[in-house]
């Protein structure tokens, strides 16, 4: 319903970890009960790779985003993968090395904003400034921790449609969380239940979290 009620483009974020990984699969096989006439709007998946990952996430992510586009051109679904880095400047070593900043810590994390988050605000900045509006699709969910579930109620507090909440950074965004209320058993049962659709083994992906 959220998706046939408008024209605005949708931007999945895809980490490649359990829960973006759950609202893609639900946003895929949305998508494929949709007749071809009503597949009208782009869904975008970004990612980030801040280009320090871990070499196995790393891998993971490519490979995700590589089969990602091939199965959906092949189903003729629209959507589109977009594997996002930050620009120079901002990059760990140029920043760590060059600028002098010190080695990232608890109460100075220097690395999230510069490394994942802006790459995410430009690309979404993008698709409004061509849109007039995008609304982006995360994976939070309120039972990870005490303080995502008072942000997320915060956020509710502010809803101005059904389900979508107003980004608090980038202004004519607006976000949805499918599935806010999962715990951490209800992410685990649908990925063992459901065949990843693009290809990926989601038991691969249980054995990564081990």
């Amino acid at each position: 319903a959220l998706y046939r009620a408008d024209a605005t483009p949708w931007v999945v974020g895809y980490s490649g970890g359990k829960d973006s990984s759950s609202v893609l699969q639900l946003v895929w096989s949305m998508l494929e009960d949709l007749p071809p006439e009503e597949r009208l709007k782009t869904v975008h998946v970004i990612s980030t790779d801040t280009l320090v990952e871990n070499p196995i996430v790393s891998a993971w992510v490519r490979e995700s985003h590589k089969k990602i586009r091939e199965k959906a051109k092949s189903l003729y679904l629209p959507i589109e993968p977009h594997l996002l880095t930050p620009v120079v400047k901002d990059t760990f070593w140029v920043n760590l090395i060059g600028k002098g900043y010190p080695a990232p810590r608890h109460k100075l994390r220097w690395c999230t904003d510069r490394l994942k988050i802006r790459p995410s605000n430009t690309f979404v900045r993008e698709v409004v400034s061509q849109y007039g509006e995008a609304i982006m699709l995360l994976g939070m969910r309120r039972a990870e921790s005490s303080g995502r579930a008072h942000v997320m109620k915060q956020y509710e507090q502010r809803t101005v449609r059904d389900q979508l909440t107003p980004s608090g950074t980038l202004p004519n965004c607006l976000l949805f969380n499918p599935i806010e209320h999962w715990s951490n058993d209800d992410v685990w049962l649908f990925l063992m239940q459901r065949k990843n659709p693009w290809g990926h083994d989601n038991k691969q992906l249980l054995t990564m979290y081990r």
